[in-house]
Formats: structure tokens, C-alpha cells, sequence
């Protein structure tokens, strides 16, 4: 179908289409597509994104959630005298705490390529939560630091699977403009772990002693039964694909399947290149290294969240008092992130929405080791969390957005950036010592929070550059866009 045919019909009996992909020069538009106006299509459009919010949003934030509190127990469970019970030193609770990233770093790319292969990355997601579930729980029966060790090692291993791999997933049923509103979203599961975390912790720790069983024993055996329960439930519903998701109708996918395509300039196809070639197109493209850059230096700060009970419990009350005091800092953190990331998909603008959030990053640092006031202490802990999520989320959007096919590549390069940028997460937990003023750590943060800055304006003036080039067709550079992308009128969002 062509523009002056489009133009031709009667304006008086039907709407002038709206097809704006046509412009591009991409050929292929479903029939059914095609002859709808552009109410119809806005609508069809709107209720396939309303059954995929439903459907995937809240079972990934759920999923989330757990994947932070099977992963953050350890910090509660200190609060709990779990290094008292099992003879632990400080260097030992530090190295059972970075022992985790060393696994979750490692699987965190081979995941992601068989989850962009596979027909069933959904159901991936879930058998990896099912198995961290029983890991969680099997940490319950841990008598030493040997045991501790090697449950929390390969714990990181299971758990890599996820976040990589629901980032990807979504990327396969949103587009560019939905996508940072939705890594938000996502993004909000951790944060409420984080928050409800301590506060489920309190409840649970009550039943010390139950059974003869001591209480930070019970937490991780009621998180973790919990866990598998959930992961068998979600791998009933939740879509593989657009393609084979049968809550959708006929329209509505190939609406799907059609924005997607033109966003992305050409159709996901896991057969398209091998994992390995996938690797390489990622590894070899200057702008992995560029984003892993950004992401990297953020994850250095938002590391505190590892060790953020033992950091407000410096503030001097008690257990109950410090746990309580965790959740609001997160709850902030849900909403800053959601708004950020719906006003960066609004504007279509990546750049400002990451270093603004780590402006506040570098007044949180500040505060926190220039004064002992514990209300500016507080507040500093309250921004801490909040901007460097709130950072990091569109920093993950703009890795989706820029590396974008083939989709190998694309799930390759998200789960790379992601397993490098978690590596301060191994050398971070021995800066949080000497406390309350954590002078190393909170350095360390300030820092990382500049550089993070310097890194994003870097990777700007290098996609503005690219996009130059792109308009005068140059796809010289390696990492540029596919000829069918560079049909489509494909640019990098800045």
C-alpha cells in the first residue's frame, strides 16, 4: 500500500489512515492493519499493551521481589545473630555476602543467549526461581561458614538468570517508547524487597525458637517455600513470545509483532545468527563497552543496598526500629523511578534522566561523610537508593533502545553489560567497614557517582555522532544499525 493511495480514499466515509511505518519504506503491513483507521489502530494497540501489563508486570514484579529477598535474607538474618550462631567473623559475613555476585556474574550471559534461543525463555525465568527458592530454603540447614559459602555461590548462580533475562523479555513485547516506564516497574520489585524485606523479617523472627528451630532459620525457610510456590504458579501464564501468546488476539498480535518491527527495522529471529555470533556482535560494538561504563559506576554506589540495614542501624536504635526505618527509602525509590522512567519514555530523551538522579547521588555522599546529625544521615540514606535506581533504569533502556538487533545480540549485550556492572558488588562489601561514617565506602560512592556522569555525556556525543552519520547513510562504524534498520528510519534516542 502506497501514500497516494492512502490518499485516495473518501475522507468523508473514512478517517485518513494512519500508518506512519508506510513513510518508512517498510513493506509488509498486515491486511488487517492496513485497512483500519487510526482510532481503530491507536485501540487495538492500547489493548494489547493493557493485557501484556497484566499479564507479565505484576508476575515480573513479584518474581523480583523474591529474587531480592532470597538474596538479601543474609543482611536481615545478621540482625538476627546468624554470625553468632554459625561463628562467623566480619571478613567471613563479607565474603558470604560478594561470594553471591561471584555466581551471578558468571551465568548471567550464557543465560540470556539460551534464553534469546530457546522457545520458552519465560519458562526459563521460572525454573531458575523455582531452583533458587530450594536454595533459599536449603540455607536453613547450614552449620558453618563452609556451608553458608557454598549456598550463597551458587544461589548467585540461579538467581543470575532473571533480572538479564526479564529485561530481554520485555524488550520482546515493548517498544522504545514503553520500555523505561516498564524497566521501572521491574525495577520496583527490588525496591519493595528491599523495603518489605526488613518488615516481613520482623514478623518471621518471632518464631525463634519454634520447633527448636532459631529464627533467622525460619526466614529462610518460609521465603524460600514461598518462592518455588510462586515460580510454579507463573510458568502456567506467562507468554514465551508474541508470537505464541494466547491471550492475545490475531489483531492484536500482529499489531504487536508489526510496531516492534518497525521500531526495531526488522522482526526478531532466534535462528537469525548463533549465540556465539551474538557474543561477538556484542563485544565488538563500542557502545557495549560505553553503557557498561555508565552502568558500572552506578552499580559501585547502589552497592549500599547490600549492607543498607547494617548502615541506618548505625544510626543508633534498635532492631525493630532499624528494620522499620529500611522501607521508606525504598518505597521513595518505586516511585521516583516509575516517574523518571515514564518521563524519559514521554520524552523520548535517555541522557538528562541519568545524570540528574546522580546529581542527588553525589549530594546523598556528601552529607553522609561530612556530618554524624542523624536526621541529614537519614536523609542522605533516603536519597542514596533513590537515585542511583532511578539512574540505572533508563541507563538499561538506553542499552535496549542502542543495541537492538539481531535480538541474540541484543539479549547478549544486556546480560554482559549487566554481569560486568555487578562485579563491584564482589569488592564494595569490604569498604563498609568503620562506621557510621563508612568514610571508604561513601568516597568510593561519590566518586563512581562523578564518573558515572562523565561516562554518560561520553556515550551521548558518541550516539549524537552516530546519528549524524546515519543521516547521511554511513553505516560504516561497527555496531551500526541493519541496512532493513537504516530503511526504517532508525535513530539512537539521546
Amino acid at each position: 500500500m502506497n501514500e497516494a493511495a492512502l490518499d485516495s480514499k473518501p475522507v468523508a466515509t473514512k478517517p485518513q489512515l494512519w500508518h506512519e511505518e508506510v513513510s518508512k519504506g517498510i513493506q509488509g503491513m498486515p491486511a488487517s492493519l492496513a485497512s483500519l483507521t487510526e482510532v481503530e489502530y491507536n485501540e487495538v494497540g492500547k489493548k494489547a499493551t493493557r493485557k501484556l501489563d497484566i499479564l507479565i508486570m505484576p508476575a515480573l514484579v513479584i518474581m523480583y521481589i523474591f529474587n531480592y529477598l532470597d538474596r538479601q535474607n543474609l543482611s536481615a538474618a545478621r540482625l538476627a545473630n546468624i554470625e553468632k550462631d554459625l561463628g562467623l567473623s566480619d571478613v567471613d559475613y563479607q565474603t558470604c555476602i560478594s561470594i553471591l555476585f561471584a555466581g551471578y556474574i558468571l551465568m548471567q550471559t550464557p543465560s540470556n543467549i539460551i534464553a534469546s534461543k530457546i522457545r520458552w525463555p519465560a519458562v526459563w525465568i521460572c525454573l531458575a526461581m523455582c531452583i533458587w527458592g530450594c536454595l533459599s530454603a536449603a540455607t536453613a540447614g547450614v552449620k558453618s561458614f563452609g556451608g553458608l559459602l557454598a549456598c550463597r555461590f551458587i544461589l548467585g548462580f540461579c538467581e543470575s538468570v532473571f533480572f538479564p533475562g526479564a529485561i530481554f523479555m520485555l524488550s520482546c513485547f515493548y517498544n522504545k517508547k514503553q520500555l523505561a516506564t516498564r524497566a521501572a516497574i521491574l525495577y520496583s520489585g527490588s525496591q519493595l524487597g528491599n523495603a518489605f524485606g526488613g518488615l516481613l523479617a520482623i514478623g518471621i523472627l518471632k518464631l525463634d525458637g519454634v520447633h527448636g528451630i532459631q529464627g533467622w532459620r525460619w526466614l529462610f525457610i518460609i521465603e524460600g517455600v514461598a518462592t518455588v510456590a510462586l515460580a510454579a504458579i507463573f510458568a502456567t501464564y506467562l507468554p514465551n513470545s508474541p508470537q505464541t501468546c494466547r491471550w492475545l488476539t490475531d489483531i492484536e498480535r500482529e499489531h504487536l509483532l508489526w510496531t516492534l518491527r518497525v521500531e526495531q527495522g526488522s522482526s526478531d529471529d532466534r535462528s537469525e545468527i548463533s549465540g556465539w555470533q551474538g557474543f561477538v556482535m556484542a563485544v565488538t560494538d563500542p557502545k557495549t563497552w560505553m553503557l557498561m561504563g555508565v552502568l558500572s559506576t552506578t552499580y559501585i554506589s547502589a552497592a549500599v543496598v547490600s549492607f543498607f540495614p547494617t548502615v541506618v542501624g548505625t544510626l543508633g536504635f534498635n532492631r525493630t526500629i532499624t528494620y522499620v526505618l529500611t522501607a521508606p527509602p525504598y518505597l521513595l525509590t518505586c516511585v521516583v523511578m516509575t516517574i523518571n522512567g515514564f518521563h524519559s519514555d514521554k520524552k523520548q530523551e535517555r541522557f538528562l534522566h541519568i545524570i540528574g538522579p546522580l546529581f542527588f547521588a553525589i549530594i546523598a555522599n556528601v552529607i553522609a561523610v561530612s556530618t554524624l546529625n542523624t536526621g541529614a544521615r537519614y536523609f542522605a540514606m533516603c536519597l542514596m537508593p533513590t537515585s542511583y535506581y532511578a539512574s540505572a533504569i533508563v541507563t538499561l533502556s538506553w542499552i535496549s533502545g542502542s543495541l537492538t538487533q539481531p535480538s541474540v545480540k541484543r539479549a547478549t549485550a544486556l546480560a554482559f553489560i549487566n554481569s560486568f556492572a555487578n562485579t563491584p558488588n564482589i569488592w564494595t562489601t569490604y569498604l563498609y567497614k568503620n562506621g557510621p561514617r563508612f568514610t571508604a565506602a561513601f568516597g568510593v560512592n561519590l566518586a563512581a557517582s562523578v564518573a558515572a556522569i562523565l561516562l554518560a555525556c561520553i556515550t551521548r556525543i558518541y550516539l549524537s555522532r552516530k546519528n549524524s552519520e546515519l543521516e547521511k547513510g554511513d553505516r560504516s562504524a561497527r555496531g551500526a544499525p541493519t541496512q532493513e534498520q537504516l530503511d526504517s528510519g532508525f535513530r539512537y534516542v539521546l
